[in-house]
């Protein structure tokens, strides 16, 4: 088991690098799972961070979600179903819901399969998005940027088991 993890460790850095992956620049792979919906690949989730993430503080950490597409998708609707999975977390007023909702769609273009949307948290500031390796849109909101990434790391999570994955659980790199 970390022979396997160690090699896929290696796999993705190198693949981050060949792909032009600023974003990823003195990372360290925390964990990594992969999202299904009825039983379809959507993305595979990647967790990144300079430091081991403890996951009762990882909304005071710099860190860098990694999505890499499984298959084609429009970036309204990941707009609209991160909007909604945020909720989850917390009361968001309808004026809130409109401007954080423009916003993503500025930052989330359409994805094909193989595509990469990543985001850096920064804690207290707000959230930088990068579509494959290139700067896509900085949100300079820190409760957006809490809310967005509890998406994936709050124990409100809809994704108990990739939580677990992306915070150092069985496929992780703590």
């Amino acid at each position: 088991m970390q022979r396997r993890t160690a090699l896929a460790t290696l796999g993705l850095a190198f693949v981050a690098s060949a792909h032009g992956a600023p974003e990823l620049a003195g990372l360290k792979l925390r964990g990594q799972g992969r999202f299904r919906y009825f039983g379809l690949s959507i993305y595979d989730a990647r967790l990144w961070s300079a430091e081991p993430v403890d996951p009762a503080r990882w909304a005071e950490l710099p860190l860098t979600l990694e999505l890499q597409y499984a298959r084609s998708l429009v970036g309204r609707e990941i707009a609209k179903r991160s909007l909604a999975e945020m909720r989850r977390q917390a009361s968001i007023s309808d004026a809130q819901t409109q401007t954080w909702l423009q916003a993503m769609e500025a930052a989330f273009p359409d994805v094909k399969a193989g595509d990469r949307l990543s985001g850096q948290h920064e804690p207290g500031v707000g959230a930088q998005f990068f579509f494959n390796g290139q700067a896509r849109q900085r949100i300079a909101d820190a409760q957006f940027a809490r809310l967005f990434f509890g998406i994936w790391l709050s124990p409100q999570t809809s994704e108990p088991a990739l939580r677990e994955q992306l915070l150092g659980g069985r496929d992780g790199q703590g």
